[in-house]
């Protein structure tokens, strides 16, 4: 999954994609590069960010999604309100992508009404909050109970299993210690019964892990990142650098076999 951000402060590429112009090209790139889907966002929920409102929000991602909709490779929005699901999904998305994990005010209905696929994500607290003090009693077991309530309450709403993907999301209300748990113990997350998503690219937790300050500048950790990810049975890896990352997992695959 190629990350295209549409937004003037996300942590990892600073605004660089934020006109619908240079996000369509990124996305062009990414694609070139072998992305398998790409996840568009018009909000940034870095520790922090300030919320967006829905006109703003749409007014960002609609062209991007709009001017990809007949490409090949499957568009997933990156949003945690309803209006912004809806109209996304009618202009061609094909998933959302959302860190609220579909608890907003009428976002699971606006998944249920469609065919749209969804990843459902924990997070502890808010963008402002959440790295304040995360805490947890065991944080594996605490983010596969709740992503297992999740997944119950989104087939309760009438979307089939077949439809969701889950994520625990790394950085998200935790510490470097939860996430290196998490990332450890991440095959735990199949028994779940669907399929899991790893969100590491560039994040925080990788800087201070291999001492490099810079978001940019951390694409060999992320790769080491992913590949471990992987390994413990991640099926969807969201990254920024798409052709490191696939050259990289072209190796895991061949030494330990099919890794779609």
């Amino acid at each position: 999954m190629g990350i295209v951000n549409v937004t003037p402060d996300s942590f990892s590429d600073g605004g660089r994609f934020a006109s619908s112009s240079a996000a369509i090209e990124q996305a062009y790139r990414l694609m070139e590069e072998g992305a398998d889907l790409l996840d568009v966002g018009g909000e940034s929920s870095r520790p922090g960010a300030l919320p967006v409102g829905v006109e703003e929000e749409l007014r960002r991602v609609l062209p991007v999604i709009e001017a990809l909709r007949d490409c090949n490779v499957p568009i997933s929005v990156d949003t945690c309100k309803a209006e912004v699901m809806r109209a996304a999904i009618s202009a061609g998305a094909a998933m959302i992508n959302d860190i609220d994990a579909l608890q907003g005010e009428g976002a699971m209905a606006a998944v249920a009404d469609s065919g749209a696929a969804v990843c459902l994500m924990h997070k502890q607290g808010t963008a402002q909050t959440m790295q304040l003090a995360p805490g947890y009693r065991d944080v594996v077991a605490d983010v596969a109970a709740f992503l297992a309530g999740r997944v119950e309450a989104a087939e309760a709403a009438g979307i089939g299993r077949e439809r969701i993907t889950v994520d625990p999301g790394f950085g998200f209300g935790k510490t470097l210690e939860h996430n290196i748990a998490l990332l450890r113990q991440l095959d735990r997350f199949q028994a779940l019964g669907v399929p899991v998503l790893a969100g590491l690219s560039r994040k925080s937790m990788l800087g201070r892990l291999a001492g490099i300050e810079q978001a940019e500048a951390r694409v060999h950790a992320s790769i080491a990142a992913a590949i471990l990810a992987v390994q413990r049975g991640a099926r969807i890896i969201r990254v920024h650098d798409v052709k490191a990352t696939r050259e990289a997992l072209r190796i895991l695959e061949a030494i330990e076999g099919n890794h779609d």
